[in-house]
């Protein structure tokens, strides 16, 4: 059973920064497409970042230019760096998979902008 475990969260002002971190455990995903996913109150979950087995990178055009998604292979992590945090930035934040079939999804990690 693979399980996902994702940190870093916490309270900044705007304008600040946050690196996320999500270690799998139990699979590899070296070869899988990554994902940073986010969830605010009300909304649904969205997909803000992805990277390749290759490193080709994808970002959601409100993230674009302010968050950067990596991975370490030899930790089965993957992160996020998120500069120029914004009050709409604020939701729990997963990683996943992009196969049809995800793994069990973690707790997440909250993130929690003020302006």
């Amino acid at each position: 059973q693979v399980q996902l475990v994702e940190s870093g969260g916490g309270l900044v002002q705007a304008g600040g920064s946050l690196r996320l971190s999500c270690t799998a455990s139990g699979s590899t995903f070296w070869f899988r497409t990554m994902g940073w996913y986010r969830q605010a109150p009300g909304n649904e979950r969205e997909l803000v970042a992805s990277i390749t087995s290759s490193g080709t990178t994808t970002y959601a055009a409100s993230v674009k230019g302010r968050f950067t998604i990596s991975t370490n292979n030899a930790k089965n992590t993957v992160y996020l760096q998120m500069n120029s945090l914004q009050p709409e930035d604020t939701a729990v934040y997963f990683c996943n998979n992009l196969q049809a079939v995800q793994w069990p999804w973690g707790q997440g990690t909250q993130v929690t902008v003020s302006s």
